[in-house]
């Protein structure tokens, strides 16, 4: 008898841990699902269709991850006519990451978006440009758009280049307002697999030139604070180099950002983009985005 009842408390008491633990894991998931996201997209090359020929990328990895101009197109002007908040990577990481500032009242309302651009190319400046400034003049509404350099593959001054961007057009896109520079590492090499010494050679370099290249147009410290690593690799080693001159790292791991979940801002989350993803996709991640409300966004 006693044994019976021992058996029977045992067996509650197990039923209990369950389902109070499931239930845990349930709000958990809940939490995880709900949290407030913001989509950061990442692009590569952007080709016009009807000149396919122009700023064309031989290489076949990267010509798959182009998009076209006129889909880029399509995105962006429906971003600005919904009146998205287009972030800076000093803003992301003023009001989302490090949350040491509110929410300025002028955005209360908005949806904040990123839209970033990796590896140099040209068409980011012939291609989106004429975008951007036809939709400041329609809207009213500037688009800013983070660019993460390779100076390493920067046209070399007197030296055209069709390919890739030149420190002139930095400096334009930057002046009309559209561009906010950041670091994607000097020469695009896979941080992981490099010696502790072109790592900080990788790191540097790139900072350091930048820098230099938007001297007396920008604040010094607002060029290459933050980094995207080349490939979206990194490790804990490399996230701990870069921690001593970048604010902050981001990947390429086709993840949405759910900031008040962010544990580490050297792991920073991005939506990969390529060719086969349509704009009509794309405008269905965005709207994920979650509506800004309060100062506050994480806070209960």
């Amino acid at each position: 008898m006693h044994r019976h009842q021992r058996r029977r408390k045992l067996s509650l008491t197990v039923a209990i841990v369950l389902f109070i633990s499931s239930f845990l894991l349930l709000m958990l998931l809940f939490s995880y699902w709900v949290t407030p996201r913001i989509p950061i997209i990442g692009f590569h090359g952007i080709i016009d269709l009807t000149h396919p020929a122009l700023g064309a990328i031989l290489n076949p990895t990267a010509q798959r991850m182009t998009y076209p101009m006129q889909d880029l197109e399509k995105l962006l002007e429906y971003l600005v006519r919904s009146h998205y908040w287009f972030l800076s990577a000093q803003e992301m990481q003023d009001f989302f990451i490090e949350k040491s500032q509110s929410i300025p009242a002028d955005h209360k309302s908005q949806k904040p978006v990123m839209v970033t651009f990796d590896d140099s190319y040209k068409t980011v400046y012939t291609n989106v440009i004429p975008i951007l400034e036809r939709l400041e003049k329609q809207y009213g509404h500037k688009a800013k758009m983070v660019l993460f350099i390779n100076p390493g593959t920067l046209a070399k001054p007197n030296h055209p280049s069709t390919l890739y961007l030149s420190c002139k057009d930095l400096q334009s896109g930057y002046e009309k307002g559209y561009y906010d520079i950041q670091s994607h590492g000097q020469n695009h090499k896979n941080l992981t697999k490099i010696s502790d010494r072109e790592l900080l050679e990788e790191l540097v370099q790139a900072q350091t030139q930048l820098r230099s290249c938007m001297a007396g147009l920008a604040p010094e410290k607002a060029i290459a604070a933050h980094l995207a690593y080349p490939y979206g690799s990194m490790n804990n080693h490399v996230a701990s180099v870069a921690s001593k001159y970048y604010h902050s790292g981001y990947l390429y791991n086709s993840r949405i950002l759910r900031f008040c979940w962010l544990k580490d801002h050297y792991r920073i989350s991005r939506l990969t983009t390529n060719r086969n993803k349509s704009v009509d996709r794309l405008i269905q991640v965005v709207d994920q985005a979650m509506e800004i409300k309060r100062d506050q966004p994480c806070s209960r």
